[in-house]
């Protein structure tokens, strides 16, 4: 606590004089020796300085921040002014104080006006500070943010105080999406097909974290010699993530042909693609994967209220995924559309074709396309027994034909999910890429990283509760 501060004459005397400082440096004989790597460095270091000064000046003119009229707190209680308290602020460009008088009555904490006016977080560190600490820890490790901070900024944020303002940026994560959505409005999206899809991605985890059976399968390879091998150290370390996104979209109407067109430089025709609407995406370590279909299927709900919508849902062919998709179809009453990604059953495709022609470029990708032609116009039964029936025509060792088999088990396990030919003409999407780029945006490249091992609150490696 101190008196109220004395008005500088001229607050801005010292970035003034900074200023001049940088200036008459450039001017000098010094800089003309100086290579431009350096003279950059040296100015963006003296021009940091500037601002901050610059800074300081600006709040120095803002004390001190009296009130015009009386202060009282919630309760109605009139606050009596109290001596000015300096406190420091951490902000881009470096540090700065701010000193100010505060308002208190017994047994009440004391109010700043001047805090409320320059909308002041509690905390040390600045609201530019915390969003720059949020863009950095959705970028990399803890230990990278710090570093990248300090080497781009003027702010100084050691590695705990990282992590509890990544912590706070995140706390209002449900609050914000439930607020969102009262406030939306009664109109919903325009887009007539209501697009919902689910996947999920490993995270390496500290072995508290993992969930029961991983837990058990964990403790069990543990005690046996493969635990000691380099190659399996992960195995039965991750924890998997639910990832889901929904979006809305026109028909699009296609064929097959337009599809796998016959030379890859070749373009569709026609109208252009109608693009996704309303996107959202997020993902959750700490929920297991039937609370956030449920959270997915509450936001579909709020974007067709009235169920005047298709609702299609795109999956990879996870089996849990779909019974929890159909058991929440189901529950609702809703005709839900399941579609497997056409992406995952071309893999398996190609692999089949390269048990067949092993070795050959040009005739596996004729194979492949004129496969895939057939099964999206429905018939992936008939291409899964033409396969079979080709390679024990050919006599093919098991070994040899596994792939085929396996691409043959695929289709058939999940033919009622691959009528491509009535997805596409009802102007149905049949490919996954939403939510692709969720999983490697939202969370391999957070949290994939070499060595890091995560937990649902935290720990010396970080956090992972919501993404």
């Amino acid at each position: 606590m101190s008196a109220l501060p004395c008005q500088v004459a001229d607050p801005f005397a010292a970035a003034d004089q900074a200023y001049a400082t940088i200036t008459e440096f450039l001017r000098s004989e010094e800089a003309q020796q100086v290579k431009h790597s350096e003279l950059e460095r040296q100015l963006e270091g003296m021009g940091r300085e500037l601002l901050r000064k610059l800074l300081q000046a600006h709040l120095d003119m803002r004390q001190p921040g009296k009130a015009v009229e009386p202060v009282r707190d919630k309760a109605g209680t009139t606050l009596t002014p109290t001596p000015v308290h300096a406190r420091s602020l951490e902000s881009i460009f470096g540090e700065v104080e701010v000193a100010r008088p505060g308002y208190g009555a017994a047994g009440t904490p004391s109010l700043q006006p001047l805090d409320g006016a320059l909308n002041l977080p509690p905390e040390k560190y600045s609201l530019e500070v915390r969003r720059r600490v949020a863009m950095e820890a959705a970028k990399s490790s803890f230990d990278e943010g710090v570093k990248t901070l300090e080497v781009y900024t003027g702010a100084h944020v050691p590695k705990r105080q990282f992590e509890e303002l990544v912590i706070r940026a995140a706390q209002d994560f449900e609050t914000f999406y439930a607020e969102r959505q009262a406030g939306a409005g009664a109109d919903p999206p325009a887009g007539s097909i209501v697009v919902l899809t689910v996947d999920g991605k490993g995270v390496v985890m500290r072995p508290e974290d993992l969930r029961e059976p991983t837990q058990r399968a964990a403790e069990a390879r543990a005690k046996t010699f493969t635990a000691r091998l380099g190659s399996g150290r992960r195995l039965h370390a991750k924890r998997m993530a639910a990832v889901a996104a929904i979006d809305t979209v026109e028909p699009y109407v296609r064929t097959p042909e337009e599809i796998l067109t016959d030379s890859p430089t070749q373009r569709e025709t026609g109208s252009a693609r109608p693009r996704p609407e309303h996107k959202r995406v997020w993902a959750s370590l700490a929920q297991s994967p039937e609370a956030v279909i449920r959270e997915m299927f509450d936001e579909a709900a709020r974007r067709d209220p009235k169920g005047q919508k298709r609702w299609v849902a795109l999956v990879d062919g996870n089996p849990p995924q779909i019974a929890h998709l159909q058991q929440m179809a189901e529950e609702r009453n809703i005709p839900l559309i399941i579609v497997v990604d056409f992406i995952h059953v071309a893999q398996y495709v190609w692999k089949a074709a390269g048990a067949f022609f092993p070795n050959q470029e040009i005739e596996p990708d004729r194979w492949t396309r004129g496969r895939l032609l057939e099964i999206l116009r429905g018939k992936a039964s008939l291409v899964a027994a033409g396969m079979r029936r080709s390679a024990t025509l050919r006599e093919m060792a098991a070994a040899e034909r596994k792939p085929v088999d396996d691409c043959a088990d695929y289709l058939l396990n999940y033919s009622p999910y691959l009528q491509y030919d009535k997805a596409l003409a009802e102007g149905v999407p049949i490919a996954t890429g939403v939510i692709e780029g969720a999983c490697r945006h939202l969370v391999k490249d957070r949290m994939n990283l070499t060595g890091a091992r995560w937990s649902l609150t935290r720990s010396s490696s970080g956090l992972a509760k919501k993404m």
